[in-house]
């Protein structure tokens, strides 16, 4: 059962540790750490009521704590970078992808859960462990968020 839900989903399951990483290699690592987490701890403990919701939630926890490891490399990388990032043009392209970027991992998981991977408000609250009134308060306070970034960046 897990072995052909995993199967099943892993172009999602990618999409979802690639919204986190960034990298292609990052979300595969995520992936494979996530796969290995979910069989080992399926063969130890009872079935999970719901899979979908439990292996989503060990899939965000294991992104959020590769993009936390990864983080001292990217600041590190950043600021070795300066020098030549001064002599370019300094034009950046604010899109979507950018504004999301910009999102704290609160908003931005709720936002990817529910509009790129078309999950239901419920379930999003059974991933994350929360009030399904939590999770829609979170949405629309993003989704303003988002709005206000991209109105700001097209501004000017």
């Amino acid at each position: 059962m897990l072995q052909q839900y995993l199967i099943e989903n892993r172009e999602a399951h990618y999409r979802m540790a690639f919204s986190y990483t960034k990298n292609k290699e990052d979300a595969l690592d995520v992936v494979q750490d996530s796969i290995e987490k979910a069989l080992r701890a399926y063969k130890r403990k009872d079935k999970p009521n719901h899979l979908k919701s439990w292996y989503y939630r060990i899939l965000i926890n294991t992104a959020i704590d590769c993009t936390r490891r990864n983080k001292r490399i990217v600041l590190m990388e950043q600021e070795k970078m300066a020098y030549f990032l001064e002599k370019e043009d300094q034009y950046m392209n604010f899109d979507l992808k950018t504004a999301m970027e910009k999102l704290p991992n609160a908003y931005k998981t709720i936002i990817v859960l529910r509009y790129f991977e078309d999950l239901k408000i419920s379930d999003i609250a059974e991933i994350l462990n929360e009030n399904v009134n939590t999770i829609k308060t979170r949405l629309y306070k993003g989704l303003k968020i988002l709005k206000i970034e991209l109105k700001e960046d097209y501004n000017e």
